[in-house]
């Protein structure tokens, strides 16, 4: 069958979700609704699994010596990543109605050009599988073998009469018939009788077989299985086709033997778990093992398989199938969609009300040739013409994508231009200058100026002070300050002080003053002095081994939103520290002290690099 990949639309500025339709179902109500499988885009998974992506990727050129990634231009690679999707086992329902169009979904091979996935309009490949229960990737186990790996390494051919083969076949192969033996086709037909014979005395005299198979003609039935069959010609043909021998190989000293296979070794509730399985997962072998059948291996899985498709329970299944497919819809009618988006902006809005207003002053990069005053430019090509406009990102940020960038925008997920944290130069609307002429920090976007964290400070109140140097000997805060981590008796403290309050005098005693040294002899000193080294104590406990810690899940972030101008920013973009981590080297010595009521720690010896 051919399977159906269509774009549906839930949101009206978010880009629009890829999905393959399954069946399609007519409602009560007399709607249609589609069954589908969902893909996720880079955009909807956590940065830690896109890490992970990023990585199998490598992998997968290494595997392939393909350097094709390298040699694309950075513009390619980046819209490259627009086409990668993420495979995965969700299904939902949505309505018909939200169909916006047709696309095409591969799985990812070592023969296809990655080039060629951009040269194709609404083209996308996958090769790892997301779960967004477990937040995991996984690589699709449903690999075309195609390929130089995959090829069988053919010999030269031996000229005929003329070259010997040199190799020693014994070791290359293992012979277990020959055709050219002294048997007749009726002889050989007879043994295998005589074998089904001892096969169903076998059932008969074998308590778990005889319960699963009740009756004589179920007990011959299966003892005319293929199992019984091989037995039978391996034992001829490892008596030498002596049928004295081989019929009493059959019967050895302890009984006749017993061959069965897949099929009779599982019981009934087996069967109906596998069959629940293969429903759910295919023929994805590994995952029914994993998640229905963890107690059987994976090759009596496979083997089960191909016999249950030849059992009539299989044929059952097939025609019911086929009944309610023939009762189900196969296609539906879906007009094309013309209704307005209502992030297009209209050209009756008066120029100062539209993104970039006309009466503002926007420099452009050296080269663009935008002339400052005549209103920003799309985000994504950087043009100032277009025959329509759309909104683009937060309403603050007044930004806006041009007709060509907003359809890419919809289908692919992102911008044509990589944007500044993929090392392209800023935009045409981002101005690095402030109107001083100085250079701006956050010249990225106009979002980096919007404060990210609301600023608070903790000031105690009266009582709090009072209660520090009336109970300080409760509080011991020197003792406190050198191990932040040992709890406080609030309340004891509370309690010591309303009972110490009547009896404080009206004028506290004064702070002892503190001659501290300057901050170059304290280093002095520990350079002439420097501490001895201490051995390292003995281990208290039991050893903790890290590769038993389970490693604790971060929670992904989804940006289901606008991904804004830059996506996804780090830590320091937020707090805008544009240049590398302050590091800072272990420190030589801490000292603490107390003043005007309050620990403060300084640093005795430091060094930036």
């Amino acid at each position: 069958t051919r399977l159906n990949y269509v774009y549906f639309e839930n949101s009206s500025s978010n880009p629009l979700l890829i999905r393959r339709i399954e069946e399609l179902n007519k409602t009560a109500n007399g709607n249609v609704e589609a069954k589908v499988v969902c893909f996720y885009r880079r955009r909807d998974i956590s940065s830690t699994l896109i890490a992970l992506a990023d990585k199998h990727a490598r992998e997968l050129e290494e595997e392939m010596e393909n350097s094709e990634m390298a040699d694309l231009p950075e513009k390619q690679k980046h819209q490259l990543r627009h086409r990668e999707l993420f495979l995965s086992r969700q299904l939902e329902s949505l309505p018909a109605t939200h169909i916006r169009g047709k696309c095409c979904v591969t799985l990812l091979n070592e023969t296809e050009a990655l080039k060629s996935y951009l040269e194709r309009e609404d083209a996308f490949f996958y090769s790892l599988v997301y779960d967004p229960q477990q937040k995991t990737l996984l690589a699709d186990k449903g690999e075309i073998r195609i390929g130089n790996k995959y090829q069988a390494d053919i010999t030269d051919l031996l000229n005929e009469g003329n070259e010997e083969d040199g190799r020693d076949l014994a070791k290359l192969e293992e012979k277990i018939w020959d055709p050219s033996s002294s048997l007749t086709e009726k002889q050989i037909d007879q043994f295998l009788v005589v074998a089904r014979s001892v096969g169903t005395f076998a059932r008969a005299l074998d308590c778990s077989s005889s319960v699963r198979q009740p009756s004589l003609h179920m007990s011959a039935a299966a003892a005319s299985r293929d199992i019984t069959l091989f037995h039978a010609m391996d034992t001829l043909h490892a008596n030498g086709y002596d049928m004295t021998r081989a019929i009493a190989a059959l019967v050895p000293q302890g009984g006749p033997v017993l061959c069965r296979d897949e099929m009779e070794e599982w019981s009934a509730s087996e069967a109906n778990l596998f069959e629940e399985a293969l429903e759910k997962y295919g023929k994805d072998f590994t995952d029914i093992q994993q998640d229905f059948l963890p107690w059987k291996s994976l090759t009596s899985i496979i083997e089960y398989y191909y016999m249950w498709k030849t059992t009539d329970r299989y044929v059952q299944q097939k025609r019911l199938k086929a009944a309610e497919a023939e009762s189900k819809l196969k296609q539906v009618y879906i007009p094309n969609y013309n209704k307005p988006n209502p992030n297009q902006l209209s050209n009756s809005v008066k120029p100062a009300l539209l993104n970039g207003a006309a009466g503002s002053t926007v420099p452009g990069p050296p080269g663009s040739g935008q002339t400052p005053g005549l209103g920003r430019a799309c985000e994504s090509c950087y043009t100032s013409s277009s025959y329509q406009w759309y909104s683009w990102g937060p309403p603050n940020m007044q930004c806006r994508l041009c007709a060509s960038c907003w359809t890419y925008w919809k289908k692919y997920g992102g911008l044509k231009m990589p944007t500044r944290l993929d090392g392209e130069r800023p935009g045409p609307n981002r101005s690095t200058m402030s109107p001083h002429g100085l250079p701006l920090r956050h010249s990225g976007s106009p979002k980096f100026a919007v404060k990210t964290r609301q600023a608070f400070f903790l000031q105690t109140t009266a009582p709090t002070r009072l209660a520090r140097r009336l109970c300080e000997d409760i509080i011991r805060p020197r003792y406190l300050a050198r191990h932040p981590y040992l709890p406080v008796n609030t309340a004891a403290i509370k309690a010591e002080c309303a009972l110490r309050l009547p009896d404080r005098p009206k004028k506290p005693p004064p702070l002892k003053p503190v001659d501290r040294k300057p901050l170059e002899s304290v280093v002095r000193y520990l350079e002439a002095h420097p501490r001895p080294s201490k051995p390292n104590p003995p281990p208290r406990g039991g050893s903790i081994s890290t590769g038993s810690l389970t490693p604790i899940k971060s929670s992904p972030i989804l940006n289901n939103g606008s991904p804004t101008i830059l996506g996804k920013r780090s830590y320091e973009q937020h707090n805008g520290l544009d240049g590398e981590f302050l590091r800072l080297q272990p420190l030589t010595k801490l000292s603490l002290y107390a003043h005007n009521e309050t620990l403060c720690w300084q640093w005795s010896s430091f060094y930036l690099h």
